[in-house]
C-alpha cells in the first residue's frame, strides 16, 4: 500500500518540497516556440512547479523567465511593455532584462543604488529540440544541456510536438503513460455486428488503433528493468503457442514516456507530463520519425495530439465540461468508451480520479508492476537530491538516447537481450 505520506511526497512540487527541489535541478520543458514567436512579442504568463512567472523574448531574440510580479509594487508584468531588450512595468517604468537585472528606473534618481541592489527573480532558459526549457535550481549546479531525447536531435520536419492542459497532478499522467495493461481495453474498438455477444468477444483484433495482440491478450505479464535514466518496462503477451509479443515502454525520469511505433519504420510517440502545480500539468506530445520527414498521417492531429483551443490556454476543445464528448450510442456499438481519440480517452480516466488521487485507497494487481516501480524511482530521486544536493541523471543528458521497441520473441528469450534473436521486430 502506498501511504498518504508518500503520496504527498510524490505529488507536491512547489518550492521547498522534496520532489519540487529535485525537479528544479533538471531542465524542464514548459513552452512551445510558437508561444513566443518573435522578438518583442507580447509576454506570456507561465505557471511552473507552483510558481507564477512571466516569459518574454527580447529584441535580440533571447528569452527571459522572470517572477510574474514587479518587485517594486508587485504589479503583474503580463501588462508590461516588451521593448528595447527588456520588459518594462507600466506602473512606474522599472525595466528588467532577461537575467533579472534592472536596466531602467525612470521614477528614481539616475544614480540610485537601488538599480544595482534590486533584482527580480529570474531563471535560465534555452530553446532546443522544438521546445523551450527552464532551469529553476541552483545555478552553480546547472546542467549544460537538457536531456538528449531523439525527438530533440532529429531535424525539425522529422518531429511534431503539441501541448495541452491536463487537470491532474503530473504523476497520474505518467502512470497512465506506462500502464500497458489498459491499452487493449480502454482503447478497444468493437465490432457492431457482434452487438449481442459479450464485450471480450466483440473486440476487434488487431484493433485499428492499437498494435496486434493488445486486444487478444489483455492480461500481459510485466518485467521491469531499472536503468540509469529510469526504467524499461517489458509487457509480454501471447502471440502463438511458441512465441510472445513483447512491447517495451520507456520511462525516463522524472516525467517522460516513450511508446513503440505501431508498425516498423513508423513514427515514435512520447509524452512529457510537466507539473504546472500540484493539481495541473502540461502534456507535451512528441511524434518523430528517426530517418525521414513525417508524413501527413503521422502528424495525427486529433487521436493522440488532442485538439486545443486557439486562445493560448492550450485547454482541450473536448474536456470534462462536456464529459469528453462521450457518445453512449457509439459506446454501445463501436468503442469501449464512446470517447473519440486516444488522448482524450486517457485524459478522461485520469482526470476522473480527481486532481490528486489518494493512492492509499488503491488495490493494485499484477498488471501494476510498472506503476509501483515508477513511484519508487521518483521517491528515490527526491531522496538522492535531499542527501546530495544534485541528481546524477541531470548531468547525463546522453542517458536519454533510448528507444521503445516491440518484437515477437520465442519463449525463453528475455526482452532486454532478445531483439537480435527476434523472430521479427515490429
Amino acid at each position: 500500500m502506498f501511504s498518504k505520506e508518500d503520496n504527498e511526497r510524490l505529488c507536491r512540487v512547489g518550492p521547498d518540497t522534496p520532489m519540487g527541489n529535485a525537479f528544479r535541478s533538471m531542465w524542464i520543458p514548459f513552452l512551445l516556440p510558437e508561444e513566443l514567436p518573435a522578438p518583442d512579442c507580447p509576454p506570456v504568463r507561465v505557471r511552473l512547479l507552483g510558481e507564477d512567472l512571466i516569459a518574454f523574448r527580447d529584441t535580440n531574440g533571447q528569452i527571459g523567465l522572470l517572477d510574474r510580479y514587479c518587485p517594486h509594487r508587485l504589479v503583474d508584468l503580463f501588462y508590461g511593455r516588451n521593448e528595447e531588450c527588456g520588459l518594462r512595468c507600466v506602473y512606474h517604468g522599472w525595466k528588467f532584462d532577461v537575467s533579472g537585472a534592472i536596466v531602467d528606473m525612470p521614477a528614481e534618481p539616475e544614480n540610485t543604488q537601488m538599480k544595482c541592489d534590486t533584482r527580480i527573480k529570474s531563471y535560465p532558459v534555452l530553446e532546443w529540440g522544438g521546445v523551450i526549457w527552464a532551469y529553476m535550481g541552483d545555478q552553480q549546479q546547472m546542467p549544460p544541456n537538457p536531456p538528449e531525447f531523439e525527438w530533440g536531435l532529429v531535424p525539425a520536419d522529422f518531429r511534431f510536438i503539441t501541448k495541452r492542459l491536463q487537470r491532474t497532478n503530473y504523476a497520474q499522467g505518467v502512470e497512465g503513460g506506462i500502464d500497458s495493461s489498459h491499452v487493449g481495453i480502454l482503447h478497444s474498438r468493437l465490432d457492431p455486428d457482434r452487438a449481442a455477444l459479450p464485450f471480450r468477444q466483440r473486440q476487434l483484433t488487431p484493433s485499428p488503433v492499437t498494435a496486434p495482440y493488445l486486444a487478444s491478450d489483455v492480461a500481459p505479464k510485466f518485467f521491469v528493468r531499472q536503468t540509469n535514466y529510469g526504467m524499461a518496462i517489458g509487457a509480454r503477451r501471447n502471440a502463438s503457442e511458441s512465441e510472445y509479443y513483447w512491447r517495451v515502454t520507456q520511462f525516463m525520469a522524472p516525467f517522460y514516456t516513450m511508446i513503440v511505433p505501431l508498425k516498423e519504420g513508423r513514427a515514435y510517440l512520447g509524452h512529457a507530463w510537466v507539473p504546472i502545480d500540484d493539481y495541473n500539468c502540461w502534456v507535451f506530445t512528441m511524434t518523430w520519425n528517426s530517418h525521414e520527414p513525417l508524413s501527413q498521417d503521422e502528424l495525427d492531429r486529433g487521436a493522440v495530439h488532442s485538439e486545443v483551443m486557439d486562445d493560448g490556454s492550450y485547454k482541450p476543445i473536448v474536456s470534462a465540461d462536456s464529459d469528453y464528448g462521450i457518445n453512449r450510442a457509439h459506446q454501445r456499438l463501436y468503442s469501449s468508451t464512446g470517447i473519440e481519440g486516444i488522448g482524450m480517452q486517457d485524459t478522461a480516466v485520469q482526470e476522473s480520479m480527481g486532481s490528486i488521487v489518494d493512492r492509499s485507497r488503491e488495490n493494485l494487481g499484477s498488471g501494476d508492476a510498472a506503476i509501483v516501480a515508477f513511484r519508487r524511482v521518483l521517491l528515490k530521486l527526491a531522496q538522492q537530491f535531499e542527501s546530495t544536493g544534485q541528481l546524477d541523471i541531470a548531468h547525463h543528458p546522453e542517458w536519454y538516447r533510448v528507444r521503445s521497441a516491440a518484437a515477437i520473441l520465442e519463449h525463453g528469450v528475455d526482452f532486454q537481450s532478445g531483439t537480435a534473436a527476434a523472430t521479427r521486430v515490429l
